[in-house]
């Protein structure tokens, strides 16, 4: 194989050091993302109006999130596959790899693309979406579904990129996304007037000069994984390993979006007020979610290159100084936001209604954001190993299923909006323990083995 370059292998120097520099430009560029979402949700608050803003963070955000989040994190799956590669040493199998990825998702992408379209009429009224919201999100999905195969791409460039230690170009040409995206939403929405379309407009340009951009970066670049057109197709012994990853992946991210689809039911039921807030929420909390993912996504790279190079002892340094890491970061943003967060819901809506319920549901997610810190970094670990099932399996019954459970049990019975938030601290912290005492057997370390093997 071709020299890996210093900066991109993570099967060398000191742990601690190499994680946190390869950690740095991922949560850089996922918090510049939700700068962007803040700046979105501004927008469109001040200048649109409070249903606008339900109609594009509402049942809408739940829909994308189930559809489009199942196959973005199925994109994890050849991740895996390609970091374990990169780091066993083989480079032919690396781009080869990476041509079936890319030719798998730009399929899907236009599926999904025809689908959304067709649907999201039905699903939102499936939701029980409040009337007022229903058009404006309607509008909103059929524009977002239209960027949809960029969308799929570009995740799969970024996660590819990842996988084999570049985390800063995903980083570099996310920033120029998210300021092609606000430029474009001053410009429509502000200038313009377009509203609703505006928004969903610009998001769509944005993901496409991402796209472009990410592309241009994998077929020009002068390193082992260098990526020609020609190596754009099917291949079944990566397809199979990539979904036996990948599905489990999107399959935890869809059950995630189904429990959640079922409380924005209930959130549904409380107004649009309440809707509007539930939506405001990630608009202020959003950093912290960003950076949790972005520790998740280092860990999972940094894991799969070692176990691929058969490093065990850097995989278990790993896991120790990434869950200090997580929990430090982690109690440090919530103490962060909830200083800041009366503030910034001023900035962002003049609603005073919004403001009180959007903070008075903060003070039910944030003080126990760190039981999340723990199951990102485990199953992380799990997933750069290989071991995708049993995880799922945890995450299914404890935060999935134990929160349908209450909002159809507890909730039904009391009908509040504290009952609501704190099935999600509840469901946190059941999954936070089934998953360390899983991961003390240590049996996930064989799954690994098996793919190299393959």
């Amino acid at each position: 194989m071709e020299r890996k370059t210093a900066n991109k292998d993570l099967t060398t120097g000191i742990v601690w050091k190499r994680l946190i520099l390869f950690f740095l430009p991922i949560a850089a560029g996922t918090c510049i993302q939700q700068l962007y979402n803040a700046v979105d949700g501004l927008i469109v608050g001040r200048f649109v109006g409070t249903a606008a803003l339900a109609s594009v963070g509402g049942s809408s955000a739940q829909i994308i999130n189930l559809l489009i989040g199942f196959f973005v994190a199925t994109t994890a799956g050849a991740s895996v596959v390609i970091a374990q590669i990169y780091g066993a040493g083989r480079a032919e199998d690396v781009r080869n790899a990476a041509g079936n990825a890319l030719a798998v998702f730009a399929v899907l992408g236009f599926i999904l693309m025809g689908i959304g379209l067709i649907a999201s009429p039905a699903m939102l009224h499936l939701l029980k979406t409040p009337e007022d919201t229903i058009a404006g999100s309607t509008l909103y999905l059929r524009i977002y579904f239209l960027g949809v195969p960029a969308i799929l791409l570009l995740n799969m460039e970024s996660n590819m990129l990842r996988s084999v230690g570049d985390s800063f170009s995903p980083f570099l040409y996310m920033i120029i996304g998210c300021g092609v995206n606000i430029l474009l939403d001053v410009v429509f929405v502000v200038v313009f007037h377009w509203g609703i379309a505006g928004v969903a407009a610009a998001t769509v340009a944005a993901q496409l000069i991402n796209m472009g951009l990410l592309t241009y970066k994998l077929t020009h670049t002068k390193e082992a994984y260098q990526l020609s057109f020609r190596e754009l197709k099917l291949r079944g012994v990566y397809l199979s390993n990539m979904f036996r990853l990948g599905f489990p992946a999107g399959l935890q991210n869809s059950m995630y979006a189904v429990s959640n689809l079922i409380i924005q039911v209930g959130v549904n039921s409380l107004g649009t007020v309440v809707v509007a807030s539930w939506a405001m929420t990630s608009k202020t909390d959003g950093i912290f979610w960003a950076v949790s993912n972005a520790l998740g996504t280092a860990i999972t790279s940094f894991v799969g290159q070692n176990l691929g190079a058969g490093k065990q002892d850097r995989m278990k340094d790993c896991v120790k100084q990434g869950m200090i890491l997580a929990l430090s970061i982690t109690i440090g943003i919530s103490i962060l936001i909830m200083l800041a967060a009366k503030t910034l819901l001023s900035v962002l809506t003049r609603d005073p209604d919004v403001i009180r319920t959007t903070y008075e549901m903060m003070t039910y997610f944030v003080p126990f954001y760190f039981t999340w810190a723990v199951i990102e970094v485990l199953s992380a670990v799990l997933r750069g190993a290989g071991d995708a099932v049993r995880p799922v399996v945890i995450i299914g019954f404890g935060i999935c299923l134990l929160r349908i459970v209450w909002i159809f049990t507890v909730f039904a019975r009391f009908h509040t909006l504290p009952v609501l938030c704190y099935s999600y601290a509840v469901s946190w912290f059941t999954t936070a323990v089934a998953m360390a005492v899983y991961f003390r057997k240590g049996t996930w370390l064989d799954h690994g083995r098996r793919i190299l093997d393959k």
